[in-house]
């Protein structure tokens, strides 16, 4: 971005064409807009769904179309590409018309993003057919021939459009693309379209926030697969540039370039999870290193857009599911640019090593350290750490440490399977375990005095007297809540500690004579796990115990209905007094 100014300035041409870039406010066209003022031969039409352009002084692309647009030399025009009148009258007089996205499809359904992608490209044809523009470059997507079923490596034009499509993104812009390609010389129109393979770089709103938030969530801990899949990359200026090549290819060598579509990259396959990992590691962030299969992240995506959807959670069109996001993130997915290189005469003007380089610079804002200290949009404690105590027990259930939770576990699988699933007795495990301590034990302190002529130290084994002070605290506090419980029990008064007890005492009964095995393997195995989804999943598990807690006070009216009236009354009026004496407090701490 530096010398930007310098280089528009030192750039003059008596003769300028002029050129509409709708979605010149998207990722694509703000690069794609700076492109063509930096060349010095256009006067540019920024077009785009918002009504003013909204730029930012402080972003030097920003300034530097602000400067544009002061010396006539770029204008802003607000654009709804549903409205036919409103795309002639941004198209008319212009003589190249690039196509980018043309908004943001958050919270769009699947209508609106039909009219938007599809119905738009249709209005835009028509509308530079009549208009006599003579190029159209629409920017399509690398996924148009990706569905989420087989690996693509090295795949180049000849790939057709699959009959289904795991998103509905791609399958929108497959058909406008077929759209585009359709018109080619139709009234003198001339059409080419792009596609170019996972765009990133700086302003970029979905690969990279994408990847910082799951990585900030604790997601990116995880690799999908063997971690070998290949993918191409391409970096937004070498997009714009493209864009920029395409339109003088249209211009001198027409025959073979309109009508067709080109693979965009940056040449350069890299692995997925290495890609991930460099922007992560760039940041501040741990790399992935835990691996996961395939299949077992793709059922469980599965059920988890079954609980969505039995809560009533629905995605948007756009949003690509989270079956479609594995697929995503374990197959090999490189193209063959090499059409766009001899027919587009394309080849990538930054590096992609130079171009992780700048987009890490560029969202320094989303780094770690930005994040933990209180700047991000996160909260900086979790409420399932807050729930854990924010100790060393949060910092194991909750993976902060993948090798020491994964030791921790795996000690516990094995304490599990001695006293429970082995067969012998509780009493039998313990004498065996005891025996293997003490074997142990003097084991290690025969051969530390044997081979190091020194006696082993085992202040490892000593606690601290605060440690014991705190366990006998908790201790006294449990027992001293027993024993409040029991009071209230012989009282005979208090139903709702009567119902807890007494079922919270039948299913123990249950769980001791029959399920303890079981019981004890499920608290086990959920400890480690549900703690973790809960931190992920907060919102959604959140709405799910309202829907539990509200049905569970409807069963104890029920149940209550069925007690005898002197109760109840007297429920009733311990129920006033508690609110009687509520408000009094309020009415103290007002005076106050």
């Amino acid at each position: 971005m530096a010398g930007i100014g310098d280089s528009w300035s030192a750039s003059s041409s008596p003769r300028r064409r002029t050129c509409v870039v709708i979605g010149g406010r998207g990722f694509v066209g703000r690069w794609l807009v700076l492109e063509l003022l930096k060349l010095g031969k256009w006067i540019v039409r920024v077009a785009d769904s918002d009504e003013s352009p909204q730029l930012d002084p402080s972003a030097e692309w920003d300034a530097f179309l602000s400067q544009a647009i002061s010396s006539g030399l770029a204008s802003y025009h607000h654009l709804d590409v549903r409205d036919k009148s409103s795309v002639l009258r941004v198209i008319k007089g212009s003589q190249a018309v690039f196509y980018t996205d043309v908004t943001d499809l958050f919270g769009q359904d699947v209508y609106d993003s039909y009219m938007i992608i599809v119905q738009g490209v249709k209005n835009v044809i028509n509308a530079c057919r009549e208009c006599k523009v003579k190029r159209l470059i629409y920017n399509s997507s690398a996924d148009v021939v990706f569905d989420g079923s087989r690996d693509i490596n090295g795949g180049n034009e000849s790939l057709p459009y699959p009959w289904k499509y795991a998103d509905m993104l791609s399958d929108l812009r497959a058909q406008a693309e077929a759209l585009v390609l359709f018109a080619n010389d139709i009234d003198g129109l001339l059409t080419c379209a792009l596609r170019p393979s996972n765009i990133f770089g700086p302003g970029d709103t979905q690969l990279v926030p994408t990847v910082v938030k799951l990585a900030q969530s604790g997601w990116m801990k995880f690799i999908i697969g063997g971690g070998e899949n290949k993918c191409d990359f391409t970096y937004i200026e070498n997009v714009a540039h493209a864009h920029i090549c395409a339109e003088e290819a249209l211009c001198s060598r027409i025959v073979s370039v309109a009508g067709k579509a080109f693979f965009i990259t940056n040449n350069e396959p890299v692995k997925f999870w290495e890609f991930t990992s460099l922007l992560l590691e760039g940041l501040g962030y741990q790399r992935p290193s835990i691996k996961l299969p395939v299949s077992m992240v793709y059922y469980f995506c599965l059920l988890l857009e079954g609980i969505y959807e039995s809560l009533g959670i629905t995605k948007n069109s756009y949003m690509l599911s989270a079956r479609h996001s594995v697929q995503i993130a374990s197959r090999n997915r490189t193209f063959d640019s090499s059409a766009a290189r001899k027919q587009v005469e394309y080849l990538p003007i930054v590096s992609l090593e130079d171009g992780i380089a700048r987009t890490i610079a560029s969202f320094s804002h989303y780094s770690r350290d930005s994040f933990y200290g209180g700047q991000g949009d996160f909260p900086e404690h979790s409420k399932a750490d807050w729930m854990l105590g924010g100790g060393k027990v949060a910092d194991i259930l909750l993976w902060r440490d993948e090798k020491e939770t994964f030791t921790y576990f795996l000690v516990s699988e094995v304490l599990f399977y001695w006293f429970f699933i082995s067969g012998r007795s509780f009493i039998s495990s313990t004498a065996y375990l005891l025996l293997m301590m003490t074997m142990a034990l003097f084991g290690y302190g025969h051969l530390t005095s044997y081979l190091f002529d020194k006696t082993a130290s085992f202040s490892c084994f000593d606690i601290q007297k605060s440690v014991v002070e705190k366990l006998l605290g908790s201790i006294i506090s449990l027992w001293n809540r027993g024993v409040h419980i029991m009071r209230s029990l012989a009282h005979g008064e208090d139903w709702n500690i009567f119902f807890e007890t007494a079922v919270a005492m039948y299913f123990l009964k249950l769980i001791v004579s029959y399920y303890l095995t079981f019981a004890v393997g499920a608290a086990l195995v959920g400890s480690f796990t549900c703690f973790f989804i809960y931190e992920q999943y907060e919102l959604e598990i959140d709405a799910l115990e309202k829907v539990l807690i509200s049905g569970m006070k409807t069963l104890k009216g029920w149940l209550g209905s069925f007690l005898p009236l002197s109760t109840m009354l007297h429920h009733g009026k311990q129920d006033l007094w508690h609110e009687d004496s509520s408000k009094c407090q309020k009415i103290v701490c007002n005076d106050h």
